[in-house]
């Protein structure tokens, strides 16, 4: 990529005595600092801000995404882990996914299979967790009824979403998949073309329609209604008419369930991490790598990009050999909120459809965007991670909480397929191994050493590193873009204990990412 950027961006961070939220959309943050300042905590007014999303930010995630929560509870000063991550169906027949040559158009470097059939349309459904998630998350560690947390998300799904030039370059982008399949092709192609609000008019506004009643209904029955009740009737109906093999049975069965983190000392800092099928067994891995490593002060300088590089190597040579995971293609569609309350609960959430609007199937019953999660397996047998029924796959999610002196930190984490867990790494070294505050560590430049050979490089850091990871690796300047992102999609919240203020900062570069503050009073 030739070097074009010639400009500064600087995004601020929120900060309060009080709580605050940190999202890839802002209108999702200020849900959750609205739950917060009702009284709310911060699962409260995550899972708000997590279902706000479906409305606000559709393509990333929604009902029928999956995805983790880690939450710290503030009494017992420990973390759970919610993990509402996705199962393939009962059904699913590994010969329905022949290969056809070649190489796979999206996320991962599988061989092909004939007609994208793991890639969208109704054979890459996985089981949706997320409705499950957030609502165990809310039952077990809230305050609020879901009827309350599902109130703006219904308000933002009546409103419908507004056409902005960041809408349309998404939709634009994916024009030729979503015109493949009547519900999607009729909310997002009015006319056969991508909407667009013309210039110095209001902004035009998209219902997508079923959400808002489905939502209500959500409210109305309970979070099991999606998995045993009218919901999952229609979800099974819907399925069964597009030619796919999630059945009611499977949503029947689903649940949610509650599991202990990956956790490990790193630097006098405990981390708590995803476990199982995630990226948290490989951050584990690269911080336990890092941590024999020391660094010139004044960081983080050459020394402390080649220790990256160098441990980010090792950790994805060894997820691909044990883990069976392949190479990222693009961009991914995960998304990933922080809160913090004023009493030091917090909540990492990663929540994802897996690819850009997911399946590109949208159920006409529900209004559902469906994930694709089926693409997260291998195609051909015999790998760890290889297609089969009633299976988990790995994932790429890293949601991340800190803790040092047995108090909370910071909770972190991000979107961008296997970009993720490279940034997540290093702005925790920034903040652990070289003191930088929030603010700083993420207009920080960083690299990216996600797999292959060569090593991304942000143009932006010094000679001197440039010179210095060229020396040893392979290298290519990726520049720091808004679309698509080279660097994955950080956000996070953090404790600063001295002043005893709360501080939050999301993605720079992205047009919609924000973080929101619970006003002091």
């Amino acid at each position: 990529m030739s070097e074009t950027q010639n400009w500064q961006v600087r995004k601020p961070a929120a900060r309060s005595r009080r709580g605050i939220v940190a999202s890839q959309h802002r209108l999702a943050a200020e849900v959750g600092v609205e739950m917060l300042a009702s009284g709310g905590n911060a699962v409260d007014a995550a899972v708000a801000a997590g279902f706000a999303l479906a409305a606000v930010e559709p393509w990333n995630s929604g009902l029928g995404g999956i995805g983790y929560m880690l939450v710290y509870l503030a009494k017992e000063n420990r973390v759970e882990v919610v993990d509402f991550g996705p199962i393939s169906p009962r059904a699913l027949d590994p010969a329905d996914f022949p290969l056809s040559g070649g190489l796979a158009g999206d996320l991962f470097a599988w061989p092909a299979v004939v007609e994208d059939r793991n890639v969208h349309g109704p054979l890459s459904f996985a089981l949706p967790g997320e409705v499950d998630g957030l609502g165990l998350a809310l039952e077990r560690f809230g305050t609020r009824t879901l009827a309350t947390v599902l109130q703006p998300a219904i308000e933002l799904a009546e409103q419908g979403i507004a056409v902005d030039w960041y809408l349309t370059l998404k939709v634009a982008t994916l024009a030729g998949e979503l015109a493949r399949y009547s519900a999607a092709r009729d909310i997002w192609l009015p006319a056969g073309m991508p909407p667009v609000t013309p210039p110095d008019a209001p902004l035009r506004r998209l219902k997508l329609a079923g959400l808002a009643d489905t939502l209500r209904r959500l409210a109305r029955a309970g979070r099991r209604d999606f998995y045993e009740g009218e919901i999952a009737a229609a979800i099974a109906k819907d399925v069964h008419a597009l030619g796919g093999v999630l059945g009611q049975e499977d949503l029947r069965q689903y649940r949610a369930r509650i599991a202990a983190p990956t956790e490990c000392d790193y630097r006098g800092a405990t981390m708590a991490l995803a476990p199982q099928l995630t990226a948290g067994p490989s951050m584990a891995s690269a911080l336990g790598r890092l941590a024999h490593r020391r660094f010139e002060r004044g960081g983080p300088r050459a020394d402390a990009f080649l220790a990256y590089a160098e441990v980010l190597r090792e950790a994805y040579a060894q997820r691909l050999q044990t883990m069976g995971e392949s190479l990222a293609r693009a961009p991914s569609s995960t998304t990933h909120l922080n809160a913090i309350d004023r009493d030091g609960n917090m909540v990492a959430l990663t929540q994802t459809l897996l690819s850009v609007f997911g399946s590109k199937v949208v159920l006409p019953a529900t209004g559902i965007l469906m994930n694709n999660g089926v693409m997260w397996f291998d195609p051909r047998p015999g790998a760890p991670n290889s297609l089969g029924p009633a299976k988990r796959p790995l994932t790429n999610m890293c949601p991340v909480i800190a803790r040092r002196e047995g108090r909370p930190w910071f909770a972190i984490g991000a979107s961008g397929g296997r970009k993720i867990f490279p940034a997540v790494l290093q702005i925790a070294s920034f903040l652990i191994d070289h003191g930088m505050n929030l603010e700083d560590a993420f207009h920080q430049p960083r690299i990216d050493a996600s797999g292959g050979e060569r090593v991304g490089v942000d143009p932006r850091l010094p000679q001197e590193v440039k010179r210095a990871l060229s020396e040893k690796f392979p290298v290519h300047s990726s520049e720091l873009a808004v679309y698509p992102t080279n660097f994955a999609c950080p956000s996070a919240v953090l404790n600063d204990f001295l002043p005893g203020e709360h501080f939050g900062m999301s993605d720079v570069m992205s047009p919609w990412s924000g973080a929101a503050a619970e006003k002091e009073s």
